[in-house]
């Protein structure tokens, strides 16, 4: 009878320290909902442009998503270029190199067929100065001297994308199975501009540094833009985000094309069709 006594309170006890802390994380979910506003409008753009495409946004005070569509903004294909804000932050942490004034040397030679023919960026070029005119070369020299089980060290650290790394290639961003989507860049964005990736303050910061493309009195943009064409396939993004006085927007925008229908316009609409969505937000003017 005893037992039976003591079994029955512990079994009480057990099941109301279960329902308490069950109650907290609902009262936490109810207090800090994310909302999801899906603007299946903003799909004009991206036909105006004549690709397909998604993005998706974060208000940062409001906590709240801002989707074109549920499905393709959590489909993940090749980051591209964008892929340099990660690489950058992996490399300052390992020590390949010591800041953004670091130099990677020219090394003779390019595959034009892959990346174009870009004489302009075929010199020994700085860190900074290579992630500005996307320098593709640079990044997969500084890739050749790291070890893919360190980048899928820190890939998982950050649940960035897919982490297959699989691709035999050096630029395993531009070519083969990794993916990231559009969701995942952003959450990955707002944890650097919270500080909550598994790197020093001082690399950060000079990543959030080199990542400025426009700043004034008023705001502040830190983006990247990328474009691969693996596959016969043009996969063009900006992300990035727009820091203002009183808020910050995440942004990451996703266009494809089958390059049949390759249309001249394609790397300039990723900015574009971003633009007029930050204008019908009132992100920017």
């Amino acid at each position: 009878m005893v037992l039976n006594s003591i079994y029955r309170m512990v079994f009480k006890l057990i099941l109301f320290i279960t329902m308490t802390v069950i109650s907290f994380d609902l009262l936490a979910q109810a207090r800090n909902p994310e909302k999801k506003i899906i603007r299946s409008d903003f799909q004009k753009y991206f036909d105006e442009c004549h690709v397909k495409g998604a993005v998706a946004l974060y208000d940062n005070n409001k906590g709240a998503w801002i989707l074109s569509d549920i499905s393709d903004t959590q489909v993940a294909t090749l980051p591209a270029s964008t892929f340099k804000i990660i690489n950058l932050l992996i490399a300052l942490e390992t020590k390949t190199i010591k800041d953004e004034n670091s130099i990677v040397p020219w090394p003779g030679s390019t595959d034009t067929l892959k990346y174009g023919y870009r004489p302009d960026i075929y010199k020994n070029i700085s860190v900074k100065e290579a992630f500005k005119v996307s320098a593709g070369w640079a990044f997969i020299e500084l890739a050749k001297k790291i070890d893919r089980s360190v980048y899928r060290k820190y890939l998982k650290a950050c649940n960035y994308g897919n982490v297959d790394l699989s691709e035999s290639g050096p630029d395993f961003w531009n070519f083969g199975p990794m993916g990231i989507s559009p969701i995942n860049q952003v959450e990955f964005l707002k944890k650097l501009y919270d500080g909550n990736l598994p790197f020093s303050k001082r690399n950060m910061d000079i990543v959030k540094g080199v990542m400025i493309s426009e700043q004034n009195a008023d705001y502040t943009v830190r983006s990247k833009t990328g474009w691969t064409m693996a596959n016969q396939i043009n996969t063009g993004w900006w992300i990035g985000y727009v820091e203002q006085k009183e808020n910050v927007y995440f942004f990451a925008t996703r266009l494809i094309q089958d390059r049949k229908f390759n249309s001249p316009d394609f790397s300039s609409c990723r900015k574009t069709i971003t633009r007029k969505i930050f204008k019908d937000l009132k992100i920017l003017p």
